[in-house]
């Protein structure tokens, strides 16, 4: 099973905290919805006879593609590659983009499960972040779009700056009132050239503050745990049958192919990714060339990407994959690794299986770094 993800540059305007690739000039959107078409067709070969068991259009923006133009981009999907017979289909989507209208053409479409981009549920946090939407069209959004789609998640950020722990158990509280299977929630993180780390840099707001973004994951995860949902992955949570087969593919190593600028693809071995520029991507296209870099990676890069993602994640790492797919150094590498983190109650074994602790997920990414291989091929 292989996963495709479409990347869509484009945005109405810029998050203060974003650096993903986009354009906020709509100018070149028909002739990016062309190019996008012309690699999935370029690239139909790549997937090996692999089946499509999803396909996620992100971004950017996705929601701002007309439905004519969704249509377009996964019918060319399905008339180059094998796909299941009930695919998971995702549409990114921003709550001012989603009118009762606009949900109803999408309910018939072939998308079947949508990622609205709430983030909060309080016009502060908006407008500090500098969403194009404000509180009233995110709980609107959820409400109409849940009598057209069941399988729907949304995007929450916790660590904002000013936000109280009981401010963000409101947010939490009332993304469960709407009774959605699925949400994911990230830490507001300052990425370089941002229009955040710039106003930190200058003084208007404070930094970031990682021991009140610690105590948010926790309110999150004890809260969603009380309300029947698994924490599957680190920044990902869903009731049962409704975890995201698209991030899944991810976590789990399968083959994914990223089309579009700035999109990423893995195929067990190699990982590549396009260029991120808009005009240089559509130059690339018209003349029937893939502006992709491509890393062949090696045994000890296939182990630390494992590691990576597998601590973030309910699976874990298995030793017994390790030693079968890396060999016993690796395995005795790990083991001797983890013993300081299992000292200090970040990790765990189950059976074979290494796994963060509650303590430990908040911290996992830098454990994780801690238990990777450095100097072997």
């Amino acid at each position: 099973m292989s996963a495709i993800y479409i990347h869509i540059p484009f945005c109405k305007q810029a998050c203060h905290y974003c650096d993903f690739h986009f354009s906020t000039s709509m100018g070149k959107k028909e002739a990016m919805v062309q190019a996008l078409m012309d690699e999935i067709v370029l690239r139909k070969n790549e997937l090996k006879g692999e089946v499509v068991e999803t396909i996620y259009l992100g971004g950017g923006t996705p929601s701002v593609l007309d439905i004519g133009e969704i249509n377009q981009l996964v019918d060319t999907v399905y008339a180059n590659y094998r796909v299941i017979q009930n695919p998971e289909i995702t549409l990114e989507a921003n709550p001012d983009d989603l009118s009762k209208n606009r949900i109803v053409e999408l309910a018939k479409s072939r998308i079947n499960r949508l990622s609205i981009g709430v983030q909060s549920f309080f016009d502060e946090d908006l407008k500090l972040m500098n969403r194009a939407h404000n509180a009233l069209e995110a709980e609107e959004s959820i409400k109409d779009a849940s009598q057209y789609f069941k399988n729907i998640s949304i995007d929450l950020i916790y660590g904002i700056l000013g936000m109280t722990n009981a401010r963000w158990k409101q947010n939490i509280e009332k993304a469960l009132s709407f009774n959605i299977p699925h949400i994911s929630s990230y830490a507001l993180t300052v990425e370089p050239k941002t229009a955040l780390a710039h106003f930190i840099e200058k003084g208007v707001v404070q930094n970031v503050d990682d021991e009140v973004a610690q105590a948010h994951f926790h309110i999150l995860s004890d809260t969603l745990a009380d309300a029947g949902y698994t924490c599957y992955e680190i920044s990902n949570f869903g009731r049962p049958g409704y975890f995201s087969k698209n991030n899944t593919a991810y976590w789990q190593q399968k083959m994914y192919l990223g089309i579009g600028p700035s999109a990423h693809s893995y195929d067990g071995q190699r990982r590549g990714w396009n260029i991120r520029s808009n005009p240089k991507y559509l130059r690339a296209i018209a003349k029937g060339e893939l502006p992709m870099e491509v890393e062949v990676l090696s045994k000890t890069d296939r182990y630390n990407e494992y590691v990576m993602t597998g601590l973030r994640t309910i699976w874990g790492v298995s030793l017994e994959k390790i030693r079968g797919h890396y060999g016993d150094v690796y395995g005795q590498y790990i083991t001797q690794q983890a013993e300081k983190h299992i000292h200090n109650h970040l990790l765990y074994w189950d059976g074979d299986t290494l796994l963060a602790t509650r303590k430990g997920k908040f911290l996992v990414d830098g454990i994780a770094s801690d238990l990777f291989m450095v100097n072997l091929s």
